[in-house]
């Protein structure tokens, strides 16, 4: 006669229970050690035990250093980096908040690809987003830190054939993957005097982004054009308004190097509306098509790809860009961005560590 257990139903119940919570954590490490190197993962697990982190998302090393030089930054004693699919996490504290610091490099791709891998392999609560920008809003200067409320990303495009005009459909709008509901830009809008009229390159219709929400059906879209930041940050962002920003480079000046100031202090505005595209506006006939069509401020290369991720992984953002010019020129100091360059990004970091403080 084979021997009786002597275990009851309920310890049955319970050791089964724990034995699919160890299988689930085995192959939730495991999947993680596949995605990753092992050491890699091994280094991903011991940071996340001390999390969770607000994501510091930074476009390029010109606008970080001023923030990993800053006082306000405590980096991370035993585990200062770690580096994962060539981008380096960077580990510390700024005031009370834990932080992750990631530099994405120039774009929409890659600022896209970095902020996705920033809220996959680490326990983060939210993202703040800094860096400078274009301006598209004559009425603010160089210097000037904004803080839109939406992003969009502008160069999702449907490119309309020769000869058909706005009230022609465009190609596969009836089956809902495009629209013209966002207007366009017309190329011979922009033509010279004396060239004939019309344009071969016709115009092109603005198009919202396909987002797939982590904690939805997979495969299910939903159409995105602008993305709102987190309602929260933003309503905490009117407290930095009155903060004092930076006006000169060297304000310290000397003889031979005197001092290189703005014409008036800079300021912090919450505004409505940012745009983001893979292209660098240096065309005051397009900043000015971009301010009167869509409303915006900022021009950036990066903020709507870090606001959509945001977005489809269900994590708080806000962006805070600082103004380097007025894009394309037409102002006495909108061709002054190579001279107050640095300046817009220290402020921009002035800003983003205010925020951060408040966070706390």
């Amino acid at each position: 006669m084979a021997a009786r257990s002597s275990s009851s139903p309920a310890k049955t119940t319970t050791t089964l229970a724990l034995l699919l919570v160890v299988a689930a954590a085995a192959a939730a490490v495991a999947a993680e050690a596949a995605a990753v190197a092992a050491d890699a993962a091994r280094g991903v697990r011991q940071v996340n035990r001390r999390g969770p982190y607000l994501g510091v998302v930074v476009p390029n090393g010109f606008e970080m250093e001023p923030l990993l030089r800053s006082p306000a930054f405590s980096p991370a004693k035993k585990l200062p980096y770690l580096d994962v699919a060539g981008r380096r996490f960077r580990f510390g504290s700024i005031g009370e908040k834990k932080v992750i610091i990631v530099m994405t490099g120039l774009g929409m791709l890659n600022s896209g690809v970095t902020t996705q891998l920033l809220l996959t392999l680490f326990d983060v609560e939210g993202i703040v987003h800094f860096g400078i920008a274009g301006n598209a809003d004559p009425d603010l200067h160089i210097g000037d830190v904004t803080v839109p409320r939406y992003w969009a990303h502008t160069g999702l495009w449907n490119w309309q054939r020769y000869g058909d005009g706005p009230e022609k459909e465009l190609a596969l709008e009836s089956n809902g993957d495009y629209t013209r509901k966002y207007g366009a830009l017309n190329f011979s809008d922009y033509g010279v005097a004396g060239g004939g009229g019309g344009n071969l390159l016709n115009g092109v219709w603005y198009q919202p982004e396909e987002v797939f929400p982590a904690d939805g059906t997979p495969e299910s879209r939903r159409h995105e054009f602008w993305v709102p930041v987190d309602g929260r940050y933003y309503q905490l962002a009117q407290k930095l308004e009155a903060m004092p920003l930076e006006r000169c480079v060297n304000r310290t000046g000397t003889a031979t190097s005197p001092a290189t100031c703005l014409a008036r202090a800079p300021a912090v505005a919450r505004v409505e509306r940012g745009c983001s595209a893979s292209v660098f506006v240096d065309n005051a006939a397009y900043r000015q098509f971009l301010r009167s069509r869509l409303g915006v401020t900022p021009i950036d290369m990066e903020s709507a790809a870090v606001a959509l991720v945001a977005a489809q992984q269900g994590a708080p953002f806000i962006a805070i860009r600082s103004l380097s010019d007025l894009a394309g020129g037409g102002s006495a100091e909108s061709n002054e961005a190579g001279v107050f360059a640095a300046l817009a990004a220290q402020n921009a970091v002035a800003v983003a560590v205010k925020f951060i403080s408040l966070l706390s």
